[in-house]
């Protein structure tokens, strides 16, 4: 029976291995893939959308002013068995937006000594009625101040995570291109020393036959041990360049290393500019007003002009009218307009020196936030129609380059079938190869540079949903 049990859980464990291993064992991984896993599980992009639910905490709070209130004081006093005093206030209080105010309270008070005017009946005193400020606090108060502004927090916390989530996606990009670009270079090298080794044998062949002089085996045997070295240090770079792409790929929350067998999606160039949306058709107008930069500028001076309505509004009086209803809780089927407390709250500065500046640097600050949108704006304007202008250049290299490594492949060819014919020699095919390598070289680092091309204009246009 214990040996049963053994085995299932020898089983179980070896399933949740399996489920939760660290080896990503695709066959490829494409970047749109690559950039799905990023949005939706790594860490660093979960933490941008906690501004939002940080906002949405905000909110809450700032709601929380207009919350109704019960309020209820109690104090009792008694000494040598006499009752000085029992007073009991309590109120219900609900605030609405406009800073009025609606109470409902009940007193009682009881005792041999207190103070006169907190005399109420037997069953005490119950009260309905109604503060309304008609100066400050009637047309914008703090806690009006407070939910519109977190509304706009909302909003900028929006943007914000945008911006901080784009420069997650683009640094897995850069990782991405970079692992693509070493695997090219990889493959390159081994490609070509499996030409350099077949050279070599057929060389030995050769010169064994007497068709051949013996300097050239030395000549072909250089050209291995310097593909043998191109290979070692392109499967470094390969290697560093996977692990740096492991700090970006999770997956069901877990950190995931590329398994041996992976390759980059092959033919990228294709769907790049689909995947981060940077074509023509999509960039023909940039909608600058929606970007995340200009709308968290828009918000913020949104929030700074709300900060100047309230500065404004301490310009004027503090001017508070109370009106109560009181009757005893049993006469309330009888309407008495007799019955009430009635009070007028009054203040003003003289000079209001304190008012007026804050006033003044709420309206500095709006306009020194205007100077820098606008800033913003043509800033993003022109580093948009730059990129443009370099993905297009990139573009024409990556033409010219095609051609370039077309011609060399001609020329690499053509002196093989010279070298077999006996008109020419190891030297020169070696050449021509080692030129071809360099130009197919600079075709992949062009390639790499037109991806992070794309890759820095879906930086600046800082869409990632």
């Amino acid at each position: 029976m214990d040996g049963k049990i053994g085995m299932l859980l020898l089983l179980l464990l070896s399933v949740g291995f399996t489920s939760f291993g660290q080896d990503f064992k695709q066959e490829e991984l494409s970047y749109k893939e690559f950039l799905g896993y990023v949005k939706k599980y790594h860490p660093l992009v979960k933490q941008a959308n906690l501004e939002v639910s940080n906002a949405q905490a905000m909110l809450m709070v700032a709601r929380g002013g207009f919350d109704p209130k019960v309020e209820v004081d109690y104090s009792k006093k008694e000494f040598k068995g006499t009752e000085y005093y029992s007073l009991l206030n309590s109120s219900f209080k609900i605030p609405t937006w406009y800073g009025i105010e609606v109470k409902a309270g009940f007193d009682d008070t009881q005792g041999r000594y207190f103070d006169p005017q907190n005399r109420t009946p037997e069953a005490g005193l119950a009260s309905l009625g109604i503060t309304v400020p008609l100066g400050q606090g009637l047309f914008i108060n703090q806690r009006m101040a407070d939910v519109r502004s977190g509304k706009l927090q909302l909003q900028l916390s929006d943007a914000e995570r945008k911006l901080r989530a784009i420069e997650v996606l683009y640094k897995a990009s850069e990782a991405y291109f970079e692992w693509r670009r070493a695997y090219n270079e990889a493959e390159l090298y081994k490609r070509y020393l499996g030409f350099a080794s077949t050279r070599l044998n057929g060389t030995k062949k050769l010169i064994e036959l007497g068709d051949a002089p013996a300097i050239d085996s030395v000549e072909a045997k250089i050209t291995v041990r310097n593909r043998q070295l191109n290979l070692e240090n392109g499967d470094l770079k390969l290697a560093k360049a996977k692990l740096e792409l492991a700090n970006y790929l999770w997956i069901e929350d877990v950190p995931v290393e590329l398994g041996d067998g992976v390759k980059p999606e092959e033919k990228l160039l294709e769907t790049l500019e689909e995947t981060l949306k940077t074509d023509e058709l999509a960039l023909k107008a940039p909608p600058l007003q929606a970007h995340p930069k200009i709308q968290a500028l828009e918000n913020k001076r949104l929030m700074l002009e709300i900060n100047r309505k309230l500065k404004a509004n301490l310009l004027l009086p503090k001017l508070n009218v109370g009106y109560n209803y009181i009757s005893e809780p049993n006469y309330w089927s009888s309407f008495n307009a007799d019955d009430y407390k009635f009070y007028i709250d009054f203040s003003i500065p003289i000079f209001l020196r304190k008012e007026r500046g804050n006033v003044r640097i709420a309206k500095l600050k709006i306009q020194e936030l205007e100077f820098e949108t606008e800033q913003q704006r043509l800033e993003l304007g022109n580093k948009i129609k730059a990129q443009q202008a370099e993905i297009l250049s990139l573009r024409r290299q990556k033409s010219v380059i095609d051609e370039l490594v077309q011609d060399y492949i001609f020329m690499l060819e053509s002196e093989e079938r010279l070298f077999s014919y006996g008109e020419s020699s190891m030297f020169l095919i070696n050449s021509r190869e080692n030129n071809l390598v360099s130009a197919k070289l600079s075709q992949i680092s062009i390639e790499n540079q037109f991806y992070l091309s794309n890759a820095q204009l879906f930086r600046i246009l800082a869409n990632p949903d």
